[in-house]
């Protein structure tokens, strides 16, 4: 994409998006389930379909008269996912009222790819800032071991092909990979190893790529991942050794169920970078190896640690009848009723569900009388229907 007086910037776009329908480790309602796939792609073509694009921007961009979905969605579990979208049904049925807009329905596989969809909006960045990344190359002492442009060191590799394979992944394996070799290195010179936010690893690749002949005008697509091969990754590799599992903790480094959640592709990158010479130090006291990662292992690897907090802990069913007469649910129906409702059986369907009440909000009273959920008591309810669906 060209913009007048901007340097090329590639984008990097979700192809194809399995991660979903991977493991969650602590989530004792989707381990018993077999879940369909839940797949962005599809998701974002429900966005569009359903006419959410109507109301709703997904970066900034376009309409305002709903919130910015990608605040509101990325990084969130199903259940908050869920409890946003209950709670914000009466708004919409008034503003979809006012602009003569249909009320669609939602099946279980359209909702859980349109949840997949809003989930994985921040896994890529923003395009980056170049002449930002031009002062941090000097700033953060890049430019002493490496040259781009015939300006530079030359302890380190030529970096002027990074703007023509600048793929933030293929760039944080290629890191990862020479970390000991440059950690060595820059002790050798007194160089302080410099730390790298998620915003500097963007604007450092948009810096490589700027005026590059060979960068794609057009959009790349690349698979962001798979996470049950990054499970088998972090296994083979021996990861929680320190890490230990996740919702575990190893108590030697941070649980990876514990990151920040929401956290894009290049602040994982960024995070790894940080935290290479101490992990070097704990290998080497424990007298394992270095691990060597290409870049789809580091890919997969990512995109398990992205996928980790989707679900939260199963909720508890036995809290589901309180919730449903706290929260006046009996006014329309009875607990017996609800917990024979067929076709429950996963959490998607119980979203589809509770979004497909939508058109039977007619009067006022029934719009200031809705009952709002928070995630915890969502995810109550949703153990309640897995529990009694026939």
């Amino acid at each position: 994409m060209k913009n007048p007086g901007r340097p090329r910037l590639r984008r990097y776009v979700v192809f194809a998006m399995a991660v979903l329908g991977g493991p969650q480790a602590h989530s004792a309602v989707a381990q018993d389930l077999p879940a369909p796939t839940q797949n962005a792609v599809a998701g974002a073509a429900v966005f569009g379909e359903k006419g959410c694009i109507r109301c709703h921007s997904v970066d900034g961009g376009g309409p305002t008269i709903g919130p910015n979905l990608r605040s509101i969605g990325s990084g969130r579990s199903f259940q908050e996912l869920t409890a946003a979208l209950w709670n914000h049904l009466p708004d919409m049925s008034r503003r979809m009222t006012d602009l003569g807009i249909g009320q669609p329905h939602l099946s279980e596989r359209e909702a859980g790819d349109l949840f997949a969809f809003l989930y994985t909006l921040g896994y890529f960045d923003s395009a980056g800032d170049p002449e930002r990344g031009k002062q941090l190359f000097t700033e953060k002492s890049c430019v002493r071991c490496h040259q781009v442009r015939g300006i530079g060191g030359v302890v380190g590799p030529v970096l002027d092909h990074v703007g023509a394979r600048g793929v933030p992944i293929e760039v944080a394996a290629a890191m990862w990979n020479h970390g000991p070799s440059m950690i060595e290195a820059a002790e050798a010179r007194g160089i302080s190893r410099p730390r790298l936010t998620g915003r500097d690893f963007t604007d450092l690749i948009a810096f490589l790529q700027t005026d590059d002949p060979q960068t794609p005008v057009e959009n790349l697509y690349v698979l962001p991942g798979d996470a049950e091969a990054g499970a088998a990754v972090i296994e083979e590799n021996r990861c929680t050794v320190c890490h230990g599992a996740p919702g575990a903790g190893g108590g030697i480094a941070p649980d990876l169920a514990g990151l920040r959640r929401g956290a894009s592709l290049v602040d994982f990158v960024a995070l790894m970078w940080n935290q290479t010479p101490a992990m070097m130090t704990a290998l080497q006291a424990r007298d394992l190896e270095f691990p060597h990662l290409e870049p789809e292992d580091f890919a997969n690897i990512v995109a398990y640690l992205y996928s980790v907090n989707y679900f939260e802990a199963g909720g508890h069913a036995s809290r589901g009848p309180a919730l449903i007469r706290e929260k006046g649910c009996e006014r329309c129906h009875s607990t017996d009723q609800l917990s024979s409702i067929p076709g429950l059986g996963h959490p998607a369907s119980i979203t589809a569900a509770l979004w497909n009440h939508l058109p039977v909000l007619q009067t006022a009273e029934e719009l200031e009388s809705w009952p709002s959920f928070t995630a915890s008591e969502m995810g109550d309810l949703m153990a309640f229907f897995l529990a009694s669906s026939p």
